[in-house]
């Protein structure tokens, strides 16, 4: 999370759960946009590592935990922020930041 907010972005929220799905981290960037983070370590980068470990089902859960959040915590504003899903992989030891790693409507 340091490294996200010496990147300019803000704490929004941990570990938001709901039924069926998880994410991470909630973060707001500078405009307004809510960036919510898949967080994967791998000490090894086997099978294509932390990041390739994010299969189609697991991207399921995180997009449909967003919504849940944006139709929970945003219900009483007009306009929808607009959202990413970054991933923040851990790979032997090397932080990766992988911005806007996959979209709502590709899952």
């Amino acid at each position: 999370m340091e490294f996200l907010q010496r990147q300019r972005l803000r704490f929004v929220a941990r570990n938001v759960l709901c039924r069926g799905g998880e994410i991470d981290l909630v973060m707001r960037e500078r405009d307004g946009a809510l960036v919510f983070v898949e967080v994967r370590a791998r000490a090894q980068r086997h099978y294509g590592g932390a990041a390739a470990s994010i299969g189609w089902q697991k991207k399921q859960r995180i997009v449909r935990a967003a919504r849940h959040y944006l139709a929970t915590r945003c219900r009483h504003s007009h306009d929808e922020p607009a959202c990413r899903f970054d991933v923040i992989a851990f790979e032997a030891g090397r932080l990766v930041w992988l911005r806007d790693a996959f979209r709502a409507d590709e899952v």
